[in-house]
């Protein structure tokens, strides 16, 4: 295992020790800063997860949302904002958090937890 998986996972651990079920995203995001992750890009559908650390950058696979050629939903600013405040008040699980903004049209996400910004893209 390279010292960035392992950054990654501990850091990933120890996000989801101390995040709070509500509003939890901001725990996660502050333990993979302090472990020195720069970026973390989410690519929907497939669900790949890359992160960049100074120890060099990961790519996690995970279950993707699709399985077959599919449309990409049309960018729809309600519903994105309804997953938003669903996953903050706890109502969702990540899984169903990542469906949601997949429905709403996004295909893409990036974190960078230097300058802290939110990157959003869809169709």
């Amino acid at each position: 295992m390279s010292a960035a998986i392992e950054i990654i996972e501990q850091a990933l651990q120890k996000g989801m020790n101390y995040r709070s079920q509500i509003a939890g995203f901001p725990y996660l995001a502050e333990a993979l800063r302090e472990a020195g992750v720069t970026i973390n890009e989410w690519i929907l559908p497939s669900c790949q997860s890359l992160y960049q650390t100074n120890k060099g950058s990961v790519i996690f696979p995970n279950s993707a949302l699709i399985t077959t050629a599919t449309d990409i939903p049309k960018f729809n600013q309600d519903l994105l904002i309804h997953a938003l405040r669903a996953d903050q008040a706890g109502q969702t699980t990540f899984p169903e958090f990542l469906q949601a903004i997949w429905s709403a049209g996004i295909i893409r996400y990036v974190v960078n937890f230097v300058t802290c910004h939110l990157l959003w893209l869809f169709r």
